[in-house]
């Protein structure tokens, strides 16, 4: 999540002075505890974030479960999509870029005829290009494809990919920031792709010394325009342990109704 973990690099100068001491470790030589940042996920929010996994290090983000629900359909037909335990295991490779493998684990979808399986595989790079471990803004760029898998019921068996532009701003009065822009290339079903752009924005405050709230706004436009109001909440365990719950509301006739769900995020 971006904007909650933002704000300790405005409050601590001396982090952003140690930066440099990080430039020699790599995924063989990790980062030593003493120098780790403030833990950051991609996770709960839809707003993805410009920090990078510490070097040497690994991160997994997950859902236990996520849910889709759909009443405005074709002919109002109700769907839901249940997915158990999506998961984002990352690797820390620079002190700067990271490694993401997103599996969406097991799938089980009600529209209205019924499947279910194992969804799609995606492997993203992100790589911070200013703010990682200091100053009031931080800007990342993450390219990213879908791995071609064999076509499903649930899989459409292409290669898709895009690229993310995470933005990290600190604001007055213990608010943060979070912007996202996305281009995303999909298949069009007739063997040639179709492009798609993703933008969102975030604002988040902590709402004690563990639990921190966001508000967000998401928008997709492609073959359909979908709009949605989200809000959730993480509570942090320990420096190393956050778990998360929320909801994305649907405000667009194409958006889902609902996508209730609650997480965990875990450094190592």
């Amino acid at each position: 999540m971006t904007p909650l973990s933002l704000r300790p690099w405005l409050a601590a100068p001396a982090l952003a002075a140690a930066a440099p001491e990080k430039a020699p470790y790599h995924l063989f030589n990790p980062a030593p505890r003493a120098l780790l940042r403030e833990l950051s996920t991609d996770r709960p929010d839809q707003t993805e974030s410009p920090f990078a996994v510490d070097a040497g290090h690994f991160q997994v983000e997950m859902d236990f479960l996520n849910v889709t629900y759909d009443r405005r359909g074709t002919g109002g037909a109700r769907s839901e999509v249940w997915n158990t335990a999506p998961i984002n295991v990352k690797a820390g490779l620079l002190h700067n870029v990271d490694l993401q493998i997103l599996l969406d684990s097991y799938l089980a979808v009600r529209a209205p005829e019924r499947a279910s399986g194992f969804g799609d595989i995606t492997a993203r790079l992100k790589v911070n290009l200013w703010g990682n471990d200091g100053g009031p803004t931080a800007l990342a760029i993450m390219p990213f494809v879908k791995l071609p898998l064999d076509a499903s019921n649930l899989r459409n068996g292409k290669t898709e990919g895009g690229v993310i532009v995470p933005l990290a701003v600190g604001l007055p009065g213990g608010w943060s920031l979070g912007l996202m822009t996305e281009v995303d290339f999909v298949s069009d079903n007739g063997g040639g792709y179709a492009a798609e752009w993703v933008n969102s924005i975030t604002f988040s405050h902590d709402l004690t010394n563990r639990l921190g709230g966001y508000v967000e706004f998401f928008s997709a436009t492609g073959s359909a325009w979908v709009v949605q109001a989200d809000v959730g909440f993480t509570h942090a365990v320990t420096g190393d342990v956050q778990f998360d719950f929320g909801c994305n509301f649907g405000v667009t006739a194409a958006a889902p109704d609902c996508q209730p769900f609650a997480g965990l995020s875990w450094r190592f």
